[in-house]
């Protein structure tokens, strides 16, 4: 008899409960073996609910059950999550997680753990809710080299801007609609500020290119300062502002993730990626390009991909090693912001294409007088942020301020 328990019971784990008592029947077919519910693991009583019984206060009746072989942990945070995560692992129990941080600052710890004990600490829901792109890319694209991994990882901050680009809503009026509508929280900073997409990159550039990336090492910034006016006029030249989270590896062989507000050009699938749906580009030596897109978060779809790990480690006997990452003692394989170059959107005060040239270089096709006095251009040469600096002293020189600027994914 396989029993499994669930560690916390809000949103995500009571959908873990919900979606397996709806499917039981298809899930236990699809793992080969019966499998039973066994513990939930909640500082509540849900004496109401058909599974109350289920309900301990404790971890240690789930720790001492040599039934559980997996465990799903749902509680959010670092603490006590971490505690209860190493325990289970050192019980030989496998664990599916949705807990994004928990994977961003002690995966490799946990991985570690795992091996310890030829059992496994699964994440497919840390990143993504429903999309699948953990196990695509450590089992599908195993064969390649990545070279970058992109996407639009968190989304509130996608509803933001897309009710901005589509209905003309400033920030504050788009974060008050996403919250009553329950896609932001009633402190919404995580979100806004870039912290849950930095955690999300930090575990893709993990596995990706097999050292823990912490997210104090990543370059962050959030959303809060995007203007209307920018999301306009990018729309107009045919670009849409997405907050994108992405890593690089770059010609010196370190690597570098950022998580930013960018401009995505039209033809880049990522510009399509709208309201609250989440998406993530690979790109490799062997597979090219690849997109894998849908729901991002929600009780469900969290939920399915957490039942999805669980299904996987019952049908398994071991550890799976290509699932894992190196701990690593310092940053020496991070390149530092400074080495991020992209094209650039500019907004100035009113400016001829001579003078902006000069400074900028190679303009795109087109550049935009604007009926408030201000003017659009794309520069098509590479800057650093400190050309960018350079470049916006050059042109307060010549009497044109910079109002915005935004880097370029192409």
């Amino acid at each position: 008899m396989n029993k499994f328990a669930v560690l916390g019971c809000g949103v995500v784990g009571s959908g873990v409960v919900e979606l397996f008592e709806k499917n039981k029947a298809l899930i236990e077919k699809r793992c080969g073996k019966s499998l039973e519910m066994g513990y939930i693991l909640d500082l509540r009583d849900f004496p109401d609910r058909p599974y109350g019984n289920l309900v301990v206060k404790s971890i240690d009746p789930i720790l001492a059950d040599p039934d559980v072989t997996v465990v799903a942990e749902c509680m959010g945070g670092v603490e006590p999550a971490f505690t209860f995560v190493k325990a289970c692992l050192e019980a030989d129990k496998s664990v599916s997680t949705s807990n994004k941080e928990l994977v961003a600052k002690k995966g490799d710890i946990l991985l570690a753990a795992a091996k310890a004990h030829n059992v496994n600490f699964f994440f497919e829901a840390s990143v993504g809710g429903a999309i699948p792109i953990i196990r695509p890319m450590h089992k599908c694209l195993a064969a390649n080299d990545f070279s970058a991994v992109s996407g639009i990882l968190n989304g509130t901050t996608n509803f933001i801007l897309n009710k901005m680009i589509c209905d003309n809503m400033d920030f504050d009026t788009a974060l008050k609609l996403a919250q009553e509508l329950g896609y932001a929280e009633k402190d919404p900073t995580a979100d806004v500020e870039g912290h849950d997409a930095c955690r999300k990159i930090c575990i893709l550039s993990s596995l990706a290119f097999g050292k823990h990336v912490y997210p104090d090492a990543v370059f962050t910034k959030g959303i809060r300062e995007v203007d209307l006016t920018d999301v306009k006029l990018c729309s107009m030249l045919g670009y849409a502002i997405k907050l994108i989270a992405q890593v690089k590896k770059l010609e010196n062989g370190k690597i570098l993730p950022t998580v930013m507000p960018m401009a995505v050009q039209g033809d880049n699938l990522l510009s399509q990626v709208n309201g609250v749906f989440n998406a993530v580009m690979t790109d490799t030596d062997g597979a090219d390009r690849s997109l894998f897109y849908g729901r991002g978060a929600g009780k469900f779809p969290t939920a399915s991909a957490v039942l999805g790990d669980m299904i996987e480690q019952v049908q398994l006997d071991g550890t799976i090693s290509a699932q894992t990452w190196e701990a690593s003692d310092n940053a020496d394989f991070i390149e530092d912001y400074a080495a991020f170059t992209a094209k650039r959107y500019f907004r100035t005060t009113a400016a001829d294409a001579a003078t902006l040239t000069e400074v900028l270089g190679t303009l795109g096709e087109r550049t935009v007088s604007t009926e408030e006095g201000e003017t659009v251009c794309i520069a098509e040469t590479e800057m650093n942020a400190a050309q960018v600096d350079a470049a916006v002293k050059a042109l307060a020189q010549k009497g044109v301020q910079v109002l915005a600027q935004y880097p370029i994914l192409l």
